[in-house]
């Protein structure tokens, strides 16, 4: 590869060094302190590591997927129903926002937010929930999304090498759900931050398919976070950095924190917990019998297989079977 210097490039690393020394709280992780990567390469010298990862995560074919893999409804017809690739982008789009307004890294905050539901399998979180149970009855230890988001940016993106992230990043994706909280206040953003995006844009696509009207809200939860989606996610982040500001980590207060969470356990008993799972648990199990039982496959292959599958793909697999 040829050398490539310019005025540009030769001052890059240390101009953002100074830019951040002087914007930065002294809670963000710094561009250039990063803890590193599993393997040692050099750097870009024209945009910082975490801005190379999010590049790298854009241009997967993980990422790419998420165009087909659902959010809440299973191969919707409708062009304007949210799929794993527009509610990964508005995530990331919320978190930014909220990482400028704490004088965070918005470009670990950035790559965190476009990398954490890479691993993300067909149809949902029922197709999440039968997967788990599926490997559970084999004797695995089960499947978390967000585990295997980290394999596949980790083993099974480039063709087996990986995509080669930096520790933050790898940290915020790994921990952007599950019981230990990211170890950096940009991951911690995009932990609630995700809540934030996906209860809403969820609310609005249950609003389209005609199984909520505006009326079934509760009404005390909206009054306090607004009466529409983009209200809603105002009053939410607006709260999660003043909160936050004030407590030097990242927090919500109490009142809104709690309104949030009513309006999560809403969504599971109205929309979530009552839409027909049976054909695509059937269809995960369906793939999953013929790739082992039938086809030999390792269990471990075969998982990773059936997560990268894309909703429709998983269908026509299923169709094809007879």
């Amino acid at each position: 590869m040829p050398e490539l210097a310019g005025k540009v490039a030769d001052g890059f690393a240390e101009a953002v060094r100074e830019n951040e020394e002087r914007w930065l709280s002294s809670l963000a992780v710094r561009s250039y302190e990063t803890r590193g990567r599993e393997k040692p390469e050099e750097e870009c010298r024209i945009r910082t590591p975490f801005q190379r990862d999010r590049d790298r995560i854009v241009h997967s074919k993980a990422f790419r997927r998420l165009r087909f893999k659902t959010q809440v409804f299973i191969d919707p017809e409708g062009d304007h129903f949210r799929t794993r690739l527009t509610h990964t982008l508005e995530a990331a789009g919320i978190a930014r926002g909220v990482a400028r307004g704490l004088r965070l890294n918005e470009d670990l905050t950035e790559a965190i937010a476009v990398g954490h539901d890479l691993g993300h399998p067909p149809f949902g979180h029922a197709g999440e929930q039968a997967l788990d149970e599926i490997l559970r009855e084999r004797g695995a230890a089960g499947f978390r999304h967000n585990e295997h988001s980290l394999r596949v940016v980790e083993r099974l993106e480039r063709d087996g090498r990986g995509l080669n992230l930096t520790w933050e990043t790898r940290d915020g994706i790994l921990k952007h759900t599950g019981p230990d909280e990211p170890e950096t206040q940009e991951g911690r953003i995009v932990r609630l931050v995700d809540r934030f995006a996906y209860i809403n844009h969820d609310i609005d696509d249950a609003l389209r398919a005609g199984l909520l009207e505006s009326a079934d809200l509760p009404a005390a939860t909206i009054e306090l976070l607004g009466d529409n989606g983009s209200r809603r996610i105002d009053t939410l982040v607006h709260d999660l950095v003043e909160t936050s500001a004030v407590a030097g980590d990242i927090v919500q207060s109490d009142a809104v924190g709690a309104a949030m969470l009513d309006l999560r356990s809403f969504m599971f008993e109205r929309v979530y917990l009552q839409q027909d799972h049976a054909p695509a648990r059937a269809a995960v199990r369906r793939i999953f019998e013929e790739l082992v039982d039938e086809r030999g496959v390792s269990v471990e292959d075969a998982t990773d297989y059936l997560a990268g599958m894309t909703d429709r793909f998983a269908l026509t697999f299923v169709a094809e079977l007879g």
